[in-house]
């Protein structure tokens, strides 16, 4: 299913208030699913927010895209897919949000992050060893 080197699946189940007076979700709230795979897939590799900043490095996100296909709706099981693309210079995790019953793709999308050293609020050119530590990686 995906070509990430680390990858993370989450369910959700879409609540009202996430959706709009025809009960489809509202396009912005896509990003908070996102988000909460992000959240799995860091955990995962046990490089959370909390552990990146114990590292000493902030990870904000520079860019994010999404194509939405279909919507999801009031109480639709979904099935949120994140995976890791690129950790060398920047951190790709791409996103794919799926009907749980059918299996068919809702939405598809990316987010960067890149390390900024707490110290000095610096933006790295390249990703810290840490990040590769995490993922199971030898740097070159």
């Amino acid at each position: 299913m995906s070509k990430g080197i680390v990858t993370c699946e989450v369910e959700i189940e879409v609540p009202f208030f996430d959706v709009d007076m025809m009960e489809i979700v509202w396009h912005g709230h896509y990003i908070k699913y996102f988000e909460v795979a992000r959240c799995a897939l860091l955990d995962k590799i046990g490089y959370n927010y909390m552990q990146m900043r114990a590292s000493g490095y902030t990870w904000p996100v520079i860019d994010l895209r999404i194509r939405y296909a279909k919507p999801a709706k009031f109480r639709q099981k979904i099935i949120v897919h994140a995976d890791i693309s690129e950790w060398e210079n920047r951190l790709k995790i791409n996103y794919r949000i799926f009907d749980k019953l059918t299996g068919n793709r809702l939405t598809r999308g990316y987010t960067y992050q890149v390390a900024v050293e707490m110290g000095t609020n610096e933006m790295c050119y390249e990703s810290p060893p840490i990040l590769w530590e995490k993922l199971g990686l030898q740097k070159p």
